[in-house]
């Protein structure tokens, strides 16, 4: 069995995708960094109109970095529909830095160190210590990348979020390889009816 597979099955297996936050909940307001050191308060973006936020696992995860990039493109079509859009990951900020600028990166991304908020998004998970090793050896020495030794990340998650923070939208899936497409992003967001179409 593959690493794929394995962490698949361990997330099946852990019912974490059951705890999860769902359509239909209300969402915590937070404040994060971001690569800057700037701090973002979601329910200032609110004010604004919808917000699209995608956790994802860090800078070292190739589908992560497919993901960042498709978002990219999608980004004038979610603020041509009055939504803002952010990315969030438990790596420090050095390596926020280097993600928004390898990709030319025009949206927020934002560091959660030790996975505060995505914990409460029920979508936190710890890597196995039989899989580490594993994950050392591609060189991907998390600890390095999240300034912790917890060995804990996010799912990869997408949530779509109307302006009264409720989620209309939840993407989460045990198979880290798949991710919500963009173009699905932006229709979701055509749907919303506080979302100004002008």
């Amino acid at each position: 069995m593959n690493f794929t597979e394995s962490i698949k099955n361990e997330l099946i297996y852990s019912g974490i995708i059951d705890q999860t936050l769902k359509v239909g909940d209300i969402i915590p307001n937070f404040i994060l960094l971001n690569a800057f050191g700037q701090a973002v308060e979601l329910q200032k973006l609110l004010v604004s109109g919808p917000v699209v936020i995608s956790f994802f696992r860090g800078s070292w995860c190739p589908f992560c970095n497919l993901e960042l990039a498709g978002l990219q493109q999608a980004l004038p079509a979610i603020k041509t529909l009055g939504a803002s859009l952010i990315a969030i990951s438990p790596q420090t900020t050095r390596h926020t830095i280097s993600t928004v600028e390898k990709h030319e990166l025009t949206y927020e991304v934002l560091s959660d160190r030790s996975n505060m908020i995505a914990r409460q998004f029920g979508i936190v998970f710890q890597i196995p210590e039989y899989l580490r090793p594993i994950l050392e050896s591609k060189g991907h020495v998390l600890p390095r990348y999240n300034g912790d030794e917890s060995f804990e990340l996010p799912i990869p998650a997408t949530f779509v979020v109307d302006r009264d923070g409720k989620i209309v939208y939840a993407f989460v899936d045990a198979d880290y390889t798949k991710r919500l497409d963009p173009i699905e992003i932006v229709s979701i967001l055509r749907n919303i009816p506080t979302v100004s179409k002008s």
